[in-house]
């Protein structure tokens, strides 16, 4: 059998690998033991570095084959030599012995509970007993064949051979100190920057660049040829400052957000990378740092040559007007001074250590220094206000016209909820004049929290909702701190009373309608969920035989059932973290981002890490206010289906929704916005189910782990029972760990929905790995960032 200690190995281990693994394994526990040469349970918990005691001393008690609470070296090699060496009897032995506590030779319903509980702890799951006690009951029913009140060995081999992705490799994930180093013979892998596929899928950027270098270098030429008798320093100043004319004008045409967002909307989109602006100003920024420090270099040369032989000194032309070199009273050497000056912090401080570290404000002020190096680049050169007529007129207009937009009218934030993990959900009353797409973003200013400061966000509701924009803003740096700290105090002098009542009213009306309607509509389904302390109904057709008409079921029998979530009852009070408030804001915007070309595709493939489901959660909601459109309803019945209807808005066809999350709480972020996306949809449909969500949970342990191995099969049993995941409340099952990119962009490839689009919003580190993945099956990437 394969190794089943650290990470899955060759079933079949040479004689020098057998060697080389027992040398190994002999290092770490002299590392661990010490001087005594024996390992204690503190010091084998300290080692496995688990999370919950339970499993160390269980795994400890049968490695201490000797019952001396210590593991020597001989007592540790015997049993890995089992797990490793061993049949698959032998390891799934070694699992039982792990479940029954009391070693009778069963497992009863109470030590099961004892193992689930511990599971959960160690997966970082946080469930109510009444949960727990369902998972003990499905996982112990389904084993228990004999209905006898114990689970036996064979019966749980039985069990365990219905799930054989389990069986493929049981694992203990935490034990890395007995995990060998890899021997693999290094393959030579052609770098990902010649290959075929990627130059397909980065054509755009890539024919882009060229052209953009190409430029720089026919400038610079000739510029040198231009000034051929000036000495070789003086010849390379001038070719860096004429590449310094196109960088610094460039680098503000990226940054024309109005015009990027129009530009989308039209052909340019197909030709320009659009969505690499950020990309592009970036590597302009850095551009201009190194053709400064050449100009910069080479002039400073030059005048040392000259100071040799003329009548001022080195200092004399670097600090002073006296030389006379310079358009505006000979001020050059002094304004190229304070250009390098102003650049280099401008570029260190738009670096990522300092925007990612929660100084996000250091970035802001210290970028809008923009102003005075274009005010010192006209004084400094005289050619480059040819340069900046134009763009400099265009990025004017859009800064008067962003001001104006954004300073007309009042907005107001309305209400506000602090969700888990410090994510602040903002409601803004929606002006009758602001329009925008799916995913787009906003700058947002709240005078309350910082008067000068804007801050980008994405708008995360969809544009359908007429009445409100919302945002959800994770706590990160300074300004996201502070925003959530403020709504968090008990008592806001800001909150209005009189509007606090009239919310209040017009809640409690609505619900009275909701329960009046749904007491008279009982034929119709509902789901129930929890938003900040008060239940929502969404009403939503049951689906049943196609032209078969059917008495409306009773919504009793459908709670029992199992097919309804049963609505509990929540005090309308509001709660400390969902509040109404009538706060004054601006906003300016909206802007375009890659996301606006979903609909351009055909199978879209959405990939949230983390708050980055934010652009997805208004493009899904959009997504399926158009697929609405296209349900069709028997009138006869209550039976719905979506037609196959292409057209110039939407050519959708498949819609796979991936989100990643941390821990167990960052669901509750938009679980109601997802129950209610599930229950949209037509169950029967011509090609398959329209969009499909997956959910991932890293810090839960995999299914094959032999710590979570028990908890993962209780939770697909209760599952497929209650057609509910138990974690998050959906009908889509959470997966534990991170998704395998390649099996799951191979079904994708699979499905031949037409081109898939992937479009990523998260991590920089992971938004790599995806990358690469696209580029080997040949699909479209997409990244939203600012």
């Amino acid at each position: 059998m394969c190794r089943s200690l650290s990470v899955a190995a060759p079933c079949a281990m040479s004689v020098e690998e057998d060697a080389r693994w027992l040398e190994w394994v002999t290092k770490q526990f002299e590392s661990i033991a010490g001087d005594d040469k024996e390992i204690d349970l503190e010091e084998f918990k300290t080692a496995l570095k688990v999370k919950e005691s339970f499993f160390a001393e269980r795994f400890f008690a049968l490695f201490d084959s000797d019952g001396s609470s210590s593991i020597s070296l001989a007592e540790l090699l015997e049993a890995l030599q089992l797990l490793i060496h061993g049949s698959e009897s032998d390891k799934l032995r070694f699992l039982f012995q792990v479940y029954d506590v009391d070693g009778s030779g069963s497992i009863d319903p109470d030590e099961l509970r004892t193992v689930l509980k511990s599971c959960l702890r160690e997966s970082a799951i946080s469930l109510p007993e009444e949960k727990l006690d369902d998972l003990t009951l499905a996982l112990f029913e389904s084993a228990d064949k004999d209905n006898s009140g114990f689970i036996t060995f064979e019966e749980l081999k039985a069990e365990l051979e219905n799930f054989p992705e389990v069986m493929e490799n049981l694992t203990i994930s935490a034990a890395n100190w007995l995990k060998p180093p890899s021997v693999e013979q290094r393959r030579r892998h052609t770098p990902r920057y010649l290959t075929r596929s990627y130059w397909h899928n980065n054509s755009r950027k890539l024919l882009f660049m060229c052209a953009y270098a190409g430029l720089n270098l026919l400038l610079f030429a000739i510029a040198v040829l231009n000034n051929a008798t000036g000495g070789a320093y003086f010849m390379m100043a001038k070719g860096c400052g004429q590449c310094l004319n196109l960088n610094c004008t460039f680098v503000m045409v990226l940054m024309l957000r109005r015009c990027l967002t129009w530009l989308r909307a039209t052909w340019v989109v197909r030709v320009l990378p659009l969505d690499h602006n950020i990309l592009l100003h970036q590597i302009v920024g850095y551009a201009i740092l190194m053709l400064t420090l050449g100009h910069t270099t080479a002039h400073t040369l030059n005048f040392a040559q000259l100071s040799q032989s003329g009548t001022f000194s080195l200092w004399e032309y670097l600090l002073t007007t006296r030389p006379g070199i310079g358009w505006v009273h000979g001020s050059a050497s002094l304004t190229g001074l304070l250009l390098q000056l102003i650049i280099g912090l401008m570029v260190l401080c738009s670096s990522t250590f300092v925007r990612r570290s929660g100084h996000f404000e250091v970035f802001y002020w210290s970028h809008l220094s923009y102003v005075w190096v274009w005010a010192l680049l006209i004084v400094h050169c005289a050619n480059f206000w040819k340069w900046f007529l134009v763009p400099g007129l265009v990025f004017l207009v859009e800064k008067i016209v962003g001001i104006a937009v954004a300073r007309m009218g009042g907005l107001y934030i309305v209400e506000v909820n602090l969700l888990p993990s410090k994510v602040t959900h903002l409601v803004i009353k929606r002006p009758p004049f602001f329009q925008f797409k799916p995913g787009d973003f906003v700058y947002v200013n709240i005078p309350a929290i910082a008067k000068y400061e804007w801050h980008p966000f994405t708008i995360s509701s969809a544009p359908e909702q007429q009445d409100t924009i919302w945002l959800h803003v994770r706590s990160m740096g300074q300004w996201t701190n502070r925003l959530y700290e403020y709504f968090r105090q008990p008592d806001l002098q800001t909150l209005s009373t009189k509007r606090l009542t009239t919310s209040l009213r017009n809640r409690q009306h609505q619900r009275r309608k909701q329960e009046e309607l749904f007491r008279s509509m009982a034929w119709n389904g509902a789901v129930a969920s929890n938003k900040d302390d008060a239940v929502e109904l969404t009403l939503y057709r049951t689906n049943g035989p196609r032209g078969c008409p059917r008495s409306p079921p009773d919504h009793v029998t459908q709670v029992e059932q199992g097919e309804l979530p049963v609505a509990r009852e929540i005090s309308p009070k509001l709660s400390e973290n969902h509040r109404y408030c009538n706060i004054k804001c601006y906003v300016d915007g909206p802007y375009g981002t890659p996301t606006r070309q979903i609909f351009a595709s055909e199978h879209a493939v959405l990939i949230g890490a983390g708050i980055g489901i934010t652009p997805f959660a208004s493009i899904l909601q959009s997504i399926m206010y158009r697929y609405r459109m296209r349900k069709q309803n028997c009138p006869n019945c209550n039976y719905s289906w979506c037609e196959n209807i292409k057209d110039s808005e939407m050519k959708l066809r498949k819609v796979d929704f991936i989100w990643i999350n941390r821990d167990q709480k960052s669901f509750e972020w938009f679980v109601s916005l997802l129950t209610k996306l599930e229950m949209d949809q037509a169950d029967m449909e011509p090609e398959g189910r329209f969009l499909e969500m997956h959910m991932y949970m890293t810090s839960a342990l995999s299914k094959n782990d032999m710590k979570a191995i028990g908890l993962q099969m209780a939770l697909d049993l209760l599952a497929k029972k209650e057609k509910r995941d138990s974690i998050t409340g959906l009908r889509t099952r959470t997966q534990p760990g991170r998704p395998e990119w390649n099996k799951v962009f191979q079904k994708v490839s699979q499905e031949n929905k037409g081109k898939v689009h992937v479009f990523y919003c998260g991590s920089p580190a992971l938004a790599k790995v995806i990358k690469a993945q696209c580029e080997r099956f040949g699909f479209h990437f997409y990244k939203e960032n600012f």
